[in-house]
């Protein structure tokens, strides 16, 4: 054979191959030119244009540092167009959350967390924000004018509150966005606009999670912007990082990040796989295992059980569920679920519902059908923000629970006032959180006749009540074991009502009196406090501007135990009674004197050199 056939063989070999490259080159390139074109004429079209829109109003929250009948510092704030951006400070106009740094957590009323919350939920606060249209989301905007970095997590739903008709699928939440608590360094105003993920239906609906726990302050938040499109998007958003070498792997599902994935399939789900022995795992002690796996979330318990035999039984034990904490997974938990649980919470002590239920997940006869099995040794249970209950579960709560001696229903705000009064047949309550209740009188003086070991009370924000002194006297004369009482924002409370709650209890170790603007110092209400108490760790008279020296030389003298002091806004606290208070209580931790006229940057800064262990935090007035 001639020499050239193979040198024209292999230059044939070549040029095919050059061929074959350039065609799919340019395949892959008219893809790619397609894929941009469809995206661009998506975002340009005017038939599918970018709608802009501020939030129409809120729906829920967890919590504000404002009244119920003001909108200084409300949540209520975020509805509309921006009151203070892009201006940075301390305004009354934006909406502020109850609480912020770890200040909350090392307080005498603090209670213990809960076994089992998995890593990736540290959400403290939530508010719910509705907007005019539906839309898929592009981008999410919140406005934060002080002390910004609190929020941790964007929720949608693909619930339209405005709808005349119910959805014709069950609603359901997914998460846009979330992160980790961080700290922002920076106190000034931001826009924050994280990069937010598509969604595969359109929402009004938007949820902000927060924890402000690293943060130095109150975060102020001015308004939230959502951006979307009325129909939906033809490719992700994610098309234009594509790299060309994988056009053609299907990579692209998204996961649902929503708390546990098909939480019901994974609580009902008994089948087990044939599989290989179990070496020696099964020679170890049944406790031994126990007490591994009391170290797995729900979710994680939940697959693990699907094993082997083994692993099943273990994962089913009741004794794994002496503390079940279900806050978590609110955006997936309904009466299927509680179903599922039922059979192995037969021994729940600690109960967790808080944020879970609302909008039908869980029905009256759902949350009844599992308290009727899983309450008789119920020692806690947290309902924060369970706006599914009513009356009858309340009275079911009282039936069921024997036992139960602490129950937190903070912002429970639909509850209507008569439902209360079931709470007085629970004569061992310990605990009870009615924070922005519509708890009234008569009820709340039945609790406290019948409810005489009460550690630890919190009325805060509870407007409906008339007469605090009544309610104060009450407390005097029937709970002499009260540790700590949360009076925040009581607007008629005297000094006669201080009288009481000093002689009849002695044991106090934590009292808020913000902003309640009936005590006045001039009556001697807050010497006596100091004389009647000497166990006294944390103290709130925030926003009272008739402290004085008097005060606080009475509290140096009688309360060297004290941890927390606000102080906020008082005009007659000198630094000179500043230092003797910070020489006598070695254990001061936070001295909140923001807007105290008399305590200047300077005296501030001398503090902080003679005093490094004190978190001394100072603003001025706007």
């Amino acid at each position: 054979m001639s020499p050239v056939f193979p040198m024209l063989t292999v230059l044939t070999m070549f040029y095919y191959l050059c061929l074959r490259r350039r065609a799919r080159t340019a395949a892959r390139g008219e893809m790619m030119n397609s894929h941009r074109a469809i995206e661009s004429n998506s975002r340009t079209s005017p038939l599918n244009a970018e709608v802009v829109q501020y939030a129409k109003e809120v729906v829920d929250f967890s919590s504000h540092y404002g009244s119920e009948n003001s909108m200084s510092y409300t949540m209520w704030n975020l509805a509309g167009v921006p009151n203070v951006f892009p201006s940075s400070g301390d305004f009354t106009q934006t909406a502020v959350f109850r609480t912020y740094g770890t200040w909350w957590d090392q307080c005498p009323s603090a209670s213990l967390p809960f076994k089992r919350t998995p890593p990736n939920f540290q959400s403290q606060d939530y508010v719910e924000l509705t907007f005019e249209q539906q839309v898929y989301p592009t981008a999410v905007l919140v406005l934060e004018t002080y002390h910004p970095g609190a929020v941790i997590r964007i929720l949608a739903c693909s619930a339209n509150p405005y709808s005349p008709s119910p959805p014709a699928e069950v609603s359901r939440w997914e998460i846009l966005w979330s992160e980790r608590p961080t700290k922002v360094n920076a106190s000034q105003a931001r826009q924050f606009k994280p990069c937010i993920k598509q969604i595969n239906f359109p929402t009004n609906l938007i949820r902000l999670e927060v924890n402000s726990s690293l943060l130095d302050y109150y975060t102020e938040l001015d308004a939230v912007v959502l951006h979307g499109l009325k129909d939906k998007p033809v490719l992700s958003l994610k098309t234009s990082l594509i790299d060309m070498n994988d056009l053609e792997d299907d990579d692209y599902e998204e996961n649902d990040d929503c708390g546990m994935d098909n939480l019901n399939k994974k609580l009902s789900s008994t089948a087990l796989r044939e599989g290989p022995n179990n070496g020696y795992f099964d020679k170890l002690p049944y406790e031994l295992i126990q007490l591994i796996l009391n170290h797995l979330t729900l979710p994680d318990l939940c697959r693990l059980a699907q094993t082997c035999k083994l692993l099943n039984q273990h994962c089913y034990d009741p004794l794994q569920y002496i503390h079940l904490n279900l806050q978590p997974y609110w955006a997936k938990l309904n009466d299927t679920s509680l179903e599922f649980l039922q059979a192995r919470c037969t021994l729940v002590q600690w109960l967790n519902l808080s944020w879970t239920g609302n909008r039908g997940f869980i029905s009256v006869a759902g949350f009844s059908r599992f308290l009727k099995v899983c309450g008789s040794e119920l020692v806690r249970l947290e309902l924060s923000c369970s706006h599914f209950l009513n009356e009858t579960c309340l009275e079911i709560i009282s039936e069921m629970c024997p036992h139960l001696q602490e129950l937190n229903l903070s912002s429970c705000d639909k509850l209507p006032p008569q439902a209360f009064n079931h709470i007085a047949k629970l004569c061992g309550l310990k605990r009870l959180v009615l924070y922005r209740t519509k708890v009234e009188q008569t009820a709340l003086l039945s609790i406290l006749n019948f409810c005489s070991e009460l550690q630890h009370l919190s009325l805060g924000s509870c407007v409906m009540i008339e007469d605090y002194d009544v309610i104060a006297s009450m407390i005097g004369a029937k709970c002499k074991k009260l540790r700590t009482l949360d009076l925040w924002r009581c607007k008629n409370i005297t000094e006669n009502g201080i009288a009481e709650l000093a002689s009849g209890c002695p044991l106090l170790e934590e009292l808020d009196l913000g902003w309640c603007p009936t005590l006045q110092s001039s009556t001697g209400c807050f010497a006596k406090l100091a004389r009647h108490l000497p166990n006294l760790q944390k103290l709130f008279l925030t926003a009272n501007r008739s402290v004085c020296d008097t005060d606080i030389e009475e509290l140096a003298c009688n309360c060297t135990r004290l941890r927390q002091l606000d102080i906020l806004g008082t005009r007659m606290v000198s630094p000179m009674s500043l230092r003797k208070l910070l020489e006598s209580c070695k254990d001061l931790s936070l001295l909140d004197v923001s807007f105290c006229s008399q305590i200047d940057n300077r005296a501030v800064l001398e503090f902080n050199g003679s005093f490094p262990n004190v978190f001394i935090k100072k603003s001025f007035t706007q």
